[in-house]
């Protein structure tokens, strides 16, 4: 058991940059925005030798009403009710102000440990009026700190010593494992953070989560459905396109399978993406995709399936990941099988390159048809995790031949010589050829749909790599 550490502060006093630290990786998007952070996320991070589990919340705002604002303060205070510590920072730079004392009120009534942190104090002098004044909020003794530049940690580390749980027994010098200090003491390194799902050769361990990013352009339904899965108001909604920002990991089981969920902001056209925070978005969306193993594509069922649904269904399976388009808000429509048979007019004409992507119909918002779509994404995994005997391949290779060869290089055959399954996740097949330069497209395209119907590979992307054997005699020639 690892204790849960909260963030909490007003907007832009660097809670972002401080959970950043901790962690030890660029986890949550930060820029001087205020506001930026909208709904609170966890992560595993090192405060010398114990371990925490941080949350990162959105800046306290003073409201109550149904505004964006009102529900970044509930998704902050439902953070604080999960949380066993309370990290309260306020800017040494700009003092004490009124709204630090209003949110000091509210943490109070928490009834939880509070530890004041003045952050911004790099420069000692700019912050000293701010550093004696939050004396005034009656959290007892304010810590420096500095978040960018590490200072003011081991401090943390003292006032956080009557809440860490016991560490275990420790081990003979020589054996300690694990690092003795997290991202504190260093530079944060720049890796994926909680999207680090790297894609190992433990893939099949029940006990690792398969991965699921949930992408689509904005307002398709994306965080709607992600609470649907959890049946918790986990990450804020609403009418408003672009709400999320950051990409928010969240564990999930379903039928006894562990999963990552990670909800993700929308994608919109390249040429009408502005600002420095929609492009870290979008890059954290992208880094999620390229790191899930399965990708559910959210598509609005009034709008579906327009240029740019194509475009980030193209780059979905580019990246070889296991893709299911969710069609939601199907409540929606009125003629339903005038759209589904527009939908898959689209889809053969749009994606021709990968036949059978599965489609289910959802309403996320009522939660209708979301075991389906689970059940669906399964299947659809086992198949992108299928290997073909290589005999098998080989035999069927000769088939294919005979039906129908390669074309003639300089009047002579080009010859299929063998084909082996060289990796799954996607299925990934090495051809070699006689001339594998001269080979042309739509002879891969024969070979490629030629696998996946023969073996049973619908809807997910297949990678052919065409080779040539070593002429052993090549190197001798060019030595005489």
């Amino acid at each position: 058991m690892t204790l849960r550490l909260a963030i909490v502060g007003r907007p832009n006093v660097g809670k972002s940059t401080l959970f950043n630290r901790l962690a030890g990786k660029r986890l949550a998007i930060v820029d001087d925005t205020p506001g930026v952070t909208r709904d609170w996320r966890e992560a595993e991070g090192h405060l010398f030798d114990h371990e925490l589990t941080l949350i990162d919340t959105a800046g306290l705002e003073e409201s109550f009403d149904g505004s964006i604002e009102a529900r970044m303060r509930a998704q902050t205070e439902e953070a604080l009710a999960r949380a066993d510590v309370i990290l309260f920072l306020i800017d040494g730079r700009a003092g004490l102000t009124p709204m630090d004392e209003h949110f000091a009120q509210l943490l109070r009534k928490t009834k939880k440990p509070v530890i004041l942190g003045v952050n911004k104090c790099e420069a000692a002098n700019a912050a000293m009026a701010g550093l004696a004044e939050a004396y005034t909020l009656g959290f007892g003794e304010p810590i420096p700190m500095s978040a960018a530049h590490g200072e003011g940690l081991h401090d943390l580390y003292q006032a956080l010593q009557p809440h860490f749980p016991p560490l275990p027994t420790p081990l003979p010098d020589g054996e300690r494992e694990g690092p003795l200090c997290g991202a504190g003491e260093g530079a944060i390194d720049e890796i994926e953070g909680d999207l680090d799902f790297e894609l190992s050769a433990d893939e099949d361990d029940p006990e690792k989560p398969i991965k699921i990013a949930i992408v689509g352009r904005p307002n398709a339904g994306k965080s709607t459905l992600l609470n649907a899965f959890l049946e918790d108001n986990r990450v804020m909604t609403g009418p408003e396109a672009g709400l999320t920002r950051d990409a928010i990991a969240v564990d999930w089981v379903y039928q006894t399978r562990k999963f990552k969920l990670v909800d993700t902001a929308g994608l919109r056209k390249k040429a009408r993406v502005s600002g420095a925070i929609e492009k870290m978005s979008v890059e954290d969306t992208l880094r999620a995709i390229r790191l899930a193993q399965i990708v559910i594509f959210m598509v609005d069922a009034n709008v579906m399936m327009e240029k740019q649904d194509l475009q980030i269904a193209d780059h979905i399976l580019n990246e070889g990941r296991v893709m299911v388009i969710a069609v939601n808000k199907w409540d929606e429509i009125k003629n339903k099988k005038e759209a589904l048979e527009e939908l898959q007019y689209k889809l053969e004409t749009g994606m021709a390159q990968v036949r059978g992507v599965p489609v289910v119909p959802i309403s996320a918002l009522h939660g209708r048809h979301l075991g389906k779509l689970m059940d669906t994404a399964l299947r659809t995994y086992e198949t992108w995790n299928a290997r073909v005997p290589t005999g098998k391949l080989n035999r069927w290779l000769s088939g294919m031949e005979q039906k129908n060869p390669a074309p003639l290089v300089s009047g002579r055959p080009n010859r299929l010589k063998y084909i082996a399954q060289i990796n799954t996740r996607p299925p990934t097949f090495a051809l070699w050829i006689s001339q594998p330069k001269e080979l042309p497209d739509n002879y891969r395209r024969y070979i490629t749909n030629g696998l996946r119907e023969s073996f049973n590979l619908p809807g997910i992307p297949i990678r052919l790599m065409v080779r040539t054997s070593k002429n052993p005699y090549e190197h001798k020639k060019k030595k005489t």
